[in-house]
């Protein structure tokens, strides 16, 4: 409750959260909300301008842009916020047993982790990629392999921490359970926890396969895809610099949105995050998520 308090007090959180809402949700219908089957070739308004019928123009092969951009928000989004969950499922998991029972399971756990995180995350992207095939479901196999170990490791943190608190000793000597304790005291605390670095990791996600599709990696022709549409409109880019705008916008709105998302959540957690040494902490914290994003 604490949480929702300190975000309803900021604008632009609650601003990036209905955007992040919107979008999710006309992806998720989105073929009530696209005018036009996005596959659909009509070489009579290739490059067509934008009209009435076509709000945004058609493409290469008369495509509609505007459906095509609509239908992007799946593999650009939504698939990506599949893949984000299922690797906070699997860091999580890992991360409660390590931080929670340490000793030699945490020991293990850890060197795994370690082992995971010393490859770059570019690099064994496409050595997944290209060892399996160009295709959406090949990244998202490739981000769930690679990004558990970093939740792994943050998540372990966190329990670590709070694991250590005085009530959690009180259950442990009452003869509670362990599943009890991690259910009922451990996990509601380190939600917000995960909630902050899962939205943080979303902005990179969808920025690499964006990225991927641009270079021809990612989903495949004639699905829709936001990378993949910037690609196709490269070659038309100073004639028809729209047909790049649009879904460059998208992706800078949505990156941006979970951004500022993933800011304010650190500051509603952390209000001393709003002084200059919380600042500085902040700036540091960013700093090193930036740093491995970028493997």
């Amino acid at each position: 409750m604490r949480l929702l308090r300190n975000l309803s007090k900021d604008k632009l959180a609650i601003t990036s959260l209905a955007v992040i809402v919107i979008i999710i949700a006309v992806g998720i219908f989105a073929p009530l909300c696209a005018l036009h089957d996005p596959e659909e070739v009509n070489m009579k308004l290739r490059y067509a301008s934008a009209s009435w019928t076509y709000w945004l123009g058609n493409d290469h092969l008369g495509r509609c842009v505007l459906s095509r951009l609509i239908y992007g928000i799946r593999p650009s989004v939504l698939w990506v916020l599949v893949a984000l969950m299922m690797s906070v499922l699997v860091g999580a998991i890992v991360g409660f047993i390590a931080g929670y029972f340490k000793g030699k399971t945490d020991a293990w756990i850890m060197r795994i982790c370690d082992v995971m995180l010393s490859f770059p995350g570019y690099v064994m992207t496409l050595a997944v990629v290209g060892i399996l095939g160009a295709g959406l479901e090949h990244i998202l196999i490739a981000f769930v392999v690679m990004k558990w170990a970093w939740f792994a490791r943050v998540i372990r943190t966190s329990v670590m921490q709070f694991s250590e608190m005085e009530y959690v000793k009180f259950a442990k000597a009452s003869g509670i359970g362990s599943l009890s304790i991690l259910t009922k005291h451990i996990v509601p605390v380190t939600f917000a926890d995960i909630a902050v670095i899962a939205s943080g990791s979303m902005c990179s996600m969808m920025l690499q396969i964006s990225g991927l599709s641009f270079l021809g990696l990612g989903i495949q022709a004639p699905h829709a895809e936001w990378g993949m549409m910037l690609n196709e409109a490269r070659q038309v880019m100073f004639s028809r610099p729209e047909l790049m705008l649009a879904p460059g916008l998208a992706i800078v709105i949505v990156v941006s949105a979970f951004n500022f998302l993933s800011d304010a959540l650190q500051v509603a957690l952390d209000p001393q995050l709003m002084t200059s040494q919380g600042r500085l902490r902040k700036k540091e914290v960013g700093k090193a998520v930036y740093e491995y994003s970028r493997g």
